[in-house]
């Protein structure tokens, strides 16, 4: 991984970030999905603002689109900078098509150089043995599982509020148990699914996010909040080193109010560490 380059503007006062590779305040970006990330303008991303970018996330089984030269240029090029790749949680969909996918589908993202296998179950109803059984076969295969948790019934694909508020939610302590579980069976970090937390929600139940928290701590969990008003809350409440998902237009945004440099009126000049 290259060395962090010299800014400029290194003169002013900004918060301390950790360097990579880190544990807390990681930024994870959402690559082609809503819009197409391809190798050359990953590479403007990460020339510019690689230095806060700490993994790319596919979303939507995007990567599957992908001619393979391209798809290896753009694990290239994240890697290059010091950056992990994620498939995000298609493997659910791939589950709907048995074992034997899923074991192919777990190598051959080997292969191509992935680093994590997200594993959400948002759409479908898995066992939770399964659940871990599947985050120790991707641990076999040399990768970091990363298991996706959440209260949200069929979570995962911006389905309107009435919808989720009729497929109910699960109780937050559920939804802790699987974490704690999916932790002792390997896995380092968990995705904690923003659908009926903040997303698609009448009201954002902050409740979850503070039994989250409270159980699990800050570093090994990491909170879906591709959206200004979200992610500046996480931020505002759990401080600069809280782990976020965001989309990869977002990055600016995000480490400005991390850094404490800018930010909303409630925010401008209020986010501050006391560190050496």
């Amino acid at each position: 991984m290259p060395e962090a380059a010299e800014r400029p503007f290194d003169f002013i006062r900004a918060n301390a970030r950790p360097a990579k590779p880190r544990t807390r305040g990681v930024t994870e970006i959402r690559a082609a999905y809503y819009t197409v990330l391809g190798p050359r303008y990953l590479r403007d991303v990460l020339d510019t603002m690689g230095e806060y970018v700490d993994g790319l996330k596919f979303a939507g089984g995007s990567f599957t689109l992908v001619p393979e030269p391209a798809l290896r240029s753009v694990l290239d090029t994240a890697h290059e900078r010091g950056v992990y790749v994620s498939t995000g949680g298609f493997v659910e969909y791939v589950l709907t098509q048995g074992p034997d996918a899923v074991d192919r589908y777990i190598d051959t993202c080997r292969q191509l150089g992935f680093d994590v296998v997200e594993i959400s179950t948002g759409f479908v109803t898995i066992p939770t043995d399964d659940v871990l059984r599947l985050v120790e076969r991707v641990q076999r295969a040399g990768l970091k599982a990363k298991p996706e948790v959440g209260i949200q019934f069929g979570a995962g694909g911006a389905t309107r509020p009435e919808e989720l508020e009729a497929a109910g939610v699960r109780d937050v302590d559920s939804a802790i148990s699987l974490a704690r579980r999916c932790r002792d069976a390997g896995a380092e970090s968990i995705m904690i699914e923003s659908e009926g937390i903040t997303e698609e929600v009448t009201a954002w139940r902050t409740d979850v996010v503070t039994a989250i928290v409270r159980e699990l701590g800050l570093e090994p969990v990491m909170f879906e909040a591709a959206d200004p008003q979200v992610f500046t809350w996480y931020v505002q409440n759990y401080g600069p080193e809280v782990n976020l998902f965001v989309d990869h237009s977002q990055i600016v945004q995000l480490e400005c109010l991390r850094q404490g440099i800018w930010g909303t009126a409630g925010t401008w000049g209020r986010i501050v560490r006391y560190a050496p």
